[in-house]
């Protein structure tokens, strides 16, 4: 096992961020919430595909199975859209910035 450096790290400096800073943090809110509505919408897609097949008999089903079953479709849908998904959460991103841009275009018109 290797040790790094233990000297004490230097007292971290302020760094001036440039104005675009309000505009990154929006940009990444809005990623967030799109990357979100497309796992979302990847659940209820996996929700209605498993519908369509008939219950494991390996298993049983259950009350249980239901709830674990409806968790582990979510983590499948994170995991692609982590992966990059269907492709949705870059359209919405791009609309939802282009509409705030023109919103905000429009407000500072008046």
């Amino acid at each position: 096992m290797e040790i790094g450096n233990l000297a004490p790290a230097a007292p971290e400096q302020k760094q001036i961020k440039p104005a675009g800073g309000a505009a990154d943090k929006e940009r990444a809110a809005v990623k967030k919430v799109a990357q979100e509505f497309e796992a979302l919408f990847v659940t209820m897609m996996l929700k209605s595909m498993r519908s369509t097949v008939g219950q494991d008999q390996l298993t049983g089903g259950g009350r249980g199975e239901e709830t674990f079953r409806s968790l582990l479709d979510q983590e499948y849908a994170n995991a692609a859209v982590r992966g990059g998904g269907v492709g949705l959460a870059p359209v919405l991103e791009r609309e939802l910035m282009r509409q705030r841009t023109t919103v905000k275009g429009d407000s500072n018109a008046d």
